[in-house]
């Protein structure tokens, strides 16, 4: 199944009807590809910034809401909660924010796992280098293992 698609195609916003985009990945030279936060030039490219943004997004609201509810709403925010007693605000700050952080981390983890599938991209491929690349990467003075 092995579909031609032109530079043109690959870089337009529409995509196509069958999820398979591995064909189209194969044919897209990434590396000469102008990198644009504002305007990504390859399909992967869009796909991973709307991943960015909306974890970007979520991170933002979980981690400067609680402070910004103290704010606007200091009388419900500094409120004993019923069960542990300490302050709404403390317990967002102390508890949300850091498991959020690890939540969001988890789900880029997943999320970018599904995209990397979805282009066909294999990262064991890259591991798998030839001694000369080793060799070529430990001219530091580091030892190759």
């Amino acid at each position: 199944m092995s579909r031609e698609s032109t530079e043109s195609e690959i870089d337009s916003h529409t995509t196509s009807t069958d999820r398979s985009t591995a064909p189209e990945h194969d044919e897209v030279d990434y590396l000469s590809r102008e990198v644009n936060l504002l305007k990504p030039s390859t399909p992967f490219m869009r796909d991973h910034l709307k991943i960015i943004w909306a974890g970007f997004i979520a991170w933002a609201l979980l981690t400067f809401g609680p402070p910004v509810l103290t704010y606007f709403a200091p009388a419900t925010m500094t409120a004993e909660l019923p069960v542990i007693g300490f302050p709404a605000h403390y317990f967002l700050v102390a508890v949300l924010s850091p498991t959020s952080s690890l939540v969001l981390a988890f789900v880029y983890s997943r999320k970018r796992d599904q995209l990397d599938r979805r282009y066909g991209i294999d990262h064991a491929a890259s591991k798998s280098r030839s001694k000369s690349e080793s060799e070529a990467a430990v001219t530091d003075g580091g030892r190759v293992e």
